[in-house]
């Protein structure tokens, strides 16, 4: 597990890489900035993953900025969990579209 990366959550849409990368160095050496933006649109999720040089740098920038203001928002900040820890999303390709005469539903005869 990376105890050097960081969930940075409730990020106003205006946030943007520099900004983080400016604000955590305050708690230490960052060495990435990865701001979410969703595909479709091009627009900030709300959300980023920083990662610090060390555990220890890690811990401090959740001490020192979780439920603390950055433009205006509180931020939530935590050592991110492992991709592989979430479970997988559900409605993809399969059960779109197709034939919906039998969708539970059966006639009385």
């Amino acid at each position: 597990m990376n105890l050097t990366r960081l969930f940075v959550g409730n990020l106003s849409y205006q946030t943007m890489a520099s900004d983080l990368q400016d604000h955590f160095s305050q708690a230490g050496v960052v060495r990435s900035v990865d701001v979410m933006f969703d595909k479709f649109t091009g627009k900030s999720r709300g959300f980023a993953f920083v990662e610090m040089s060390t555990p220890e740098e890690a811990t401090k920038a959740v001490e020192m900025f979780h439920s603390k203001e950055l433009q205006g928002r509180p931020l939530t900040v935590n050592i991110a969990r492992p991709r592989e820890d979430r479970p997988p999303r559900s409605g993809g390709p399969k059960g779109r579209g197709g034939d919906h005469r039998d969708s539970g539903r059966r006639e009385a005869h």
